[in-house]
């Protein structure tokens, strides 16, 4: 029995330390990307936001852009 536990608890540590992190992309992000836009993250006093600056030369802040066209029926 003493063998048994000498080998699973090992094996359990190594089984925690092997799982990959899943990433997901934003989906504001990907949606600007999408319509042809750039990305650009600007620094304010409350933080970072996501600026999408579209082909049109137009500029608007990526999750009201993705909200704007995404309205929830």
């Amino acid at each position: 029995m003493k063998h048994v536990l000498v080998l699973l608890i090992p094996g359990l540590f190594l089984t925690a330390c092997a799982q990959q992190s899943v990433g997901m992309a934003n989906p504001a992000s990907v949606y600007c990307t999408e319509k042809g836009g750039t990305l650009v993250i600007k620094n304010t006093d409350k933080g970072q936001i996501g600026i999408c600056q579209l082909p049109d030369g137009s500029e608007i802040e990526e999750w009201e852009l993705y909200r704007r066209d995404h309205k929830q029926q």
